[in-house]
């Protein structure tokens, strides 16, 4: 029987999990340099959480199952919905703000394609109860700052701010529901379906015109002044732009500059509320986009207290991938520093004495399990990249030593067993 993994999934060998490692401790700690705390939430949970928020339409992409006691689960499409969910179980009562990180697995039944994956992975924050130009500066920064400490260059932070467009179509008296759908056209940043859109909803020439114009707007801060002459008139749109240029006064204070404002980025979702943003990294093409974020009231909508969190998310294998294609991997370190060679059964049991003393001691030690000959064994250590091979012999062992050997010299020397350890640091082992 020829068993394959399953469809949209993948298998990572010790080399890609090296890497994902190594991702994965840089975000943490930059993350929590910041004083984000990591949760966890389960990889199941009711249905009703994912399509309470994002309606039956998402049906056809969730893995969902009725468990034996006939309850409605999902495995979980993003992480987004779990976090607030369990903000309303277990957190509500403490104090505000509160920063927690997150990163696991989630699932959506969609057709595999380049960039794209049933099983995949995301890693990411919230900020809850902090919504501020200065919480959301911060949560932009720290983004940047995980993207410079891993190398990346070509990257692009895009910057908007959704109540300028929203403050414009209440003007305009658009009703909820034709706004989300004119918001969603705009994410997709398809201008002509936008046109037809307005003209659809008989949205006034003015209003129009303004619209048109501000979803072309980008560039750096100085295109707030345009922006401003474009929508004075209107109080709401004005103090949300208002707000977005105190975000980029203090994204600079924290010491970020490469941003581009983008009045045409929406996020597509109707529960933002506030500053929005994107990520880019060019050098993945199509697939470019490797995080999204912004300021959202999502905890009010699953029954909770209403309060606004900023957060966002890294699409992790994208983020991978990256590192790849930039070549910027850090040197891999062998995952074995010392390897236990015993001469003959009769000195195997010391052997492993001596790997667990190593071991307890920090050292990446590995030992022969298999019983090999001399020669196998420094064969499998020379394959393995082992700097340090302790040879270990029962006349040596009478007089309380063995015999270290350097791998890339060549060189042996006989050395007190309860020195080895000691001796293995001060080299830098």
């Amino acid at each position: 029987m020829d068993i394959q993994r399953p469809r949209g999934t993948r298998d990572f060998l010790f080399d890609e999990m090296r890497l994902r490692k190594q991702v994965e401790n840089t975000l943490r700690r930059i993350f929590e340099a910041y004083c984000y705390q990591e949760i966890k939430t389960p990889l199941f949970e009711d249905l009703a959480l994912f399509t309470m928020k994002s309606g039956d339409g998402i049906m056809e992409q969730i893995y969902h199952f009725q468990d034996k006691g006939g309850r409605d689960l999902a495995l979980r499409p993003e992480l987004t919905a779990p976090v607030a969910r369990l903000y309303i179980n277990e957190l509500q009562k403490k104090s505000k703000p509160i920063k927690m990180y997150y990163y696991g697995s989630c699932f959506r039944y969609e057709r595999p394609q380049k960039g794209r994956w049933r099983q995949f992975w995301q890693l990411g924050c919230e900020l809850i109860g902090g919504k501020s130009p200065e919480s959301e500066a911060e949560i932009i920064a720290m983004a940047a700052h995980c993207l410079e400490e891993l190398g990346l260059e070509d990257f692009e932070i895009h910057i908007g701010n959704l109540g300028i467009i929203r403050g414009i179509l209440d003007e305009a008296d658009v009703s909820k529901e034709e706004q989300d759908k004119i918001m969603a056209i705009v994410d997709k940043g398809e201008v002509e379906e936008l046109k037809a859109i307005l003209k659809e909803f008989k949205i006034d020439s003015n209003t129009n015109n303004i619209l048109i114009k501000l979803v072309d707007m980008n560039g750096n801060r100085e295109i707030i002044k345009k922006v401003y002459e474009l929508i004075n008139h209107n109080k709401s749109a004005s103090k949300a732009l208002k707000e977005l240029e105190e975000l980029l006064k203090i994204l600079e204070a924290f010491g970020f500059m490469k941003y581009t404002v983008n009045l045409g980025i929406a996020r597509g979702l109707d529960y933002y509320s506030g500053a929005v943003f994107e990520i880019y990294v060019h050098s993945l093409g199509a697939q470019k986009q490797i995080s999204g974020g912004g300021t959202y009231n999502l905890i009010e909508l699953f029954g909770g207290e209403k309060v606004e969190s900023t957060g966002f998310a890294f699409g992790f294998d994208r983020l991978v991938e990256c590192v790849k294609r930039c070549g910027i991997e850090k040197p891999q370190t062998s995952m074995v520093d010392v390897f236990v060679a015993p001469i003959s059964a009769d000195v195997k049991l010391k052997a492993f004495e001596i790997a667990q003393m190593l071991r307890k001691d920090g050292i990446k030690t590995d030992v022969d399990l298999m019983g090999r000959k001399l020669k196998k064994i420094l064969a499998q250590a020379d394959n393995l990249g082992v700097s340090y091979v302790i040879v270990v012999g029962e006349r040596d062992l009478k007089e309380g030593k063995i015999t270290l050997k350097n791998m890339d010299s060549g060189l042996q020397e006989l050395m007190e067993i309860n020195k080895v350890s000691d001796y293995l640091k001060e080299i830098g082992i």
